[in-house]
């Protein structure tokens, strides 16, 4: 007869405090893979960073790939999860009939999304060093390819409609397309700190004060271009 196997977490009380571990063992293996990569970040430190010992560690992920594997959807879908308000209202807006000044409000939206992503959520840096090696090809490309179908691919579809939309332009229009990178190109200083622009801003770091000024410079910014580019002769013609 086949032994039944014991639930991993307590039924009464214990999924709650087993989500909590698995969730602090996530948080440290995602700074410790992008500090010292797949190959330099044991189980053992994993284990250690979060407080628990390396058999808790196996418990819920059996071995080292099973945890990057766990970090890489938990970037993904946490960071969809952060734009999911702002990619639902940029939809409504699109459905209906709002007007100009909507759809720039949703484009807004979407870039106050990518700023607090960058600026204000715990743990940004750990998972900008975890994407980036993969991204250099040091790693297996697991979170980033999770990131670019579930968000990046939605999120430029969405960005790109709303774009045409606000110029009277064809989705496929190069010129609308140069200035969207150029409107997601105000925020890449801010997405490799500390960098360059905490020297140029004379900042030794980036704390909520700081970054709420950020975000409402940049956004200000873009409803400027946003505006400018709506009310420039020839705009929002039929595409």
């Amino acid at each position: 007869m086949t032994q039944t196997k014991r639930p991993r977490r307590s039924p009464v009380g214990g999924y709650a405090r087993g989500d909590e571990t698995r969730q602090r063992i996530i948080d440290a293996a995602v700074k410790l893979f992008g500090e010292h990569g797949f190959a330099g970040a044991s189980t053992r430190d994993i284990a250690n960073a979060a407080g628990v010992n390396a058999p808790a560690l196996q418990y819920y992920f059996e071995n080292k790939e099973g945890v990057y594997q766990a970090c890489a959807e938990y970037i993904a879908n946490d960071l969809k999860d952060r734009f999911a308000p702002a990619m639902r209202r940029a939809r409504e807006a699109l459905k209906i009939d709002g007007g100009i000044d909507t759809l720039i409000d949703a484009f807004i939206d979407i870039q106050g999304a990518t700023l607090d992503a960058i600026l204000m959520q715990p743990f940004a840096s750990s998972r900008r060093l975890f994407i980036a090696r993969e991204l250099a090809d040091e790693e297996p490309a697991m979170a980033s390819k999770l990131l670019h179908r579930r968000l990046k691919q939605p999120l430029n579809k969405v960005t790109i409609n709303l774009l045409s939309r606000i110029l009277g332009t064809s989705p496929n229009d190069p010129v609308m397309r140069i200035r969207l990178l150029a409107l997601r190109g105000q925020i890449m200083p801010f997405h490799h700190l500390p960098g360059a622009c905490l020297d140029m801003l004379g900042w030794k770091e980036i704390d909520a004060a700081k970054g709420a000024l950020l975000k409402a410079t940049v956004l200000d910014q873009t409803r400027t271009l946003l505006q400018a580019w709506r009310d420039k002769p020839g705009a929002n013609r039929p595409g």
